[in-house]
């Protein structure tokens, strides 16, 4: 299959109005919000809430009227416009994009897995009213990687057809967001049934003010401080039996639908963190090139590879490295606007945006010397809110092994 890597000219003029949000809005607060962990990036929420809303309202007009797949000559834009989103915005600030009011990982989950009804249910109250958010808990003090231990659990009472959820989850990415905000919404992920393993887990939508849920724990971070990220206590929360996201039914097989849900999540969102990665890793770049011309250093191309200074080479391998994943994360988001399978191309950006983000950020406070890494610049700040890439939606090493799986033909059982 033939992808092209030019971005469409609706998207690049998309991209032209994120970069004025970016420099005008994100930036000039970068530092105070960092500095002043979990305070709301107010100016930022406001700015996107009304694009964004906007949006949502032309998507769930196109499903209500049966257009959500409409027949056209070619691919979608789609992802790619959020793969570009999400590099922008974090040019800007990736701890403020993380607080972007909008579905996020829960509208994922919801458009894997959800029924229309859901859909429409679900996602109508972010193309109305005030700014809310979406969030999806899975991780557990003891389930990290292996998402077949966890232990969280879904009791169906038939008298009052509702699922009754017990359980702790850590690490949710805008968990306080979305529950503090009247209809914010989360997707945790439960097992209906411990014995099965991954075949037990099945997505619940639990819906902000539902009583026995409350936040734990919020986590003090090393980066992306504007963002919450919290801990979510499921205390015989009831949950409607309409908010399970697809089919109760336990299938014990490789490859089953609870399963298959989540990692069709991750296949969405794996290059949007890609994306991210990329923006923070190119905010850092241009600061260093900015930085090194100010003081006569300037970047040749089409000179010998041996006539170049230590830096200069430095610089040129940053660059390609970011390249390299883009093109990565351009691809696995085009394949998904072609309606084709990305699981392997999803982890493979994953992973090489992660590791490339980390050592470009790295490097740019290493060649700024002491000034790198000192507070007066936001560079430091990069080189912490980076890192995160390589950590969440999988770390480094999981999606390691889900590309050795797919190139090897192995499972999960035979490549561990």
């Amino acid at each position: 299959m033939a992808i092209s890597f030019e971005i469409p000219e609706r998207v690049l003029q998309e991209r032209e109005m994120l970069k004025s949000v970016a420099e005008n809005i994100m930036r000039p607060e970068s530092r105070y919000l960092d500095e002043h962990e979990h305070q709301r990036p107010h100016s930022f929420i406001k700015a996107m809430w009304y694009v964004l809303r906007d949006q949502q309202a032309k998507a769930l007009q196109k499903l209500t009227n049966g257009e959500d797949k409409p027949k056209r000559e070619g691919p979608g834009i789609t992802y790619v416009r959020m793969i570009v989103l999400a590099e922008q915005l974090s040019w800007g600030d990736v701890g403020q994009y993380l607080c972007m009011p909008a579905p996020l990982l829960a509208g994922s989950a919801i458009e894997a897995v959800g029924t229309k009804e859901q859909k429409l249910r679900f996602l109508k109250r972010f193309a109305e009213g005030e700014p809310k958010w979406g969030a999806m808990a899975m991780t557990e003090p003891g389930a990290g990687s292996d998402t077949s231990a966890i232990q969280t659990t879904a009791t169906f009472d038939p008298e009052t057809n509702e699922w009754i959820l017990n359980g702790e989850k850590i690490f949710c990415t805008n968990g306080k967001l979305a529950l503090e905000e009247s209809d914010g919404i989360v997707v945790v992920w439960a097992t209906v049934d411990r014995n099965a393993g991954r075949a037990g887990m099945k997505p619940f939508v639990v819906e902000a003010g539902t009583p026995g849920v409350k936040i734990g724990k919020v986590e003090i971070k090393h980066g992306i401080r504007a963002s919450d990220t919290a801990a979510i206590v499921l205390d015989n929360a009831r949950i409607p039996a309409e908010n399970l996201l697809g089919s109760p039914e336990v299938i014990q097989r490789e490859g089953t639908a609870g399963f298959k849900g989540a990692m069709a999540t991750f296949d969405a969102s794996r290059p949007m963190v890609a994306a991210s990665a990329i923006g923070v890793g190119r905010a850092a770049l241009e600061f260093l090139k900015e930085k090194l011309a100010e003081h006569g250093i300037q970047i040749p191309y089409g000179v010998p590879y041996h006539q170049l200074s230590a830096v200069q080479r430095d610089v040129l391998e940053m660059e390609m490295q970011l390249k390299a994943a883009w093109l990565l994360t351009l691809r696995a988001a085009s394949m998904l606007d072609h309606g084709l399978h990305n699981s392997l191309e999803a982890s493979m950006a994953k992973v090489k945006a992660g590791k490339v983000v980390t050592q470009v950020t790295q490097k740019a406070v290493e060649l700024l010397g002491t000034m790198g890494y000192s507070r007066e610049w936001l560079v430091e700040k990069w080189m912490r809110d980076g890192k995160i890439n390589d950590i969440y939606e999988g770390t480094g090493q999981i999606n390691l092994l889900i590309v050795a799986r797919r190139i090897l033909g192995y499972t999960s059982r035979e490549l561990q």
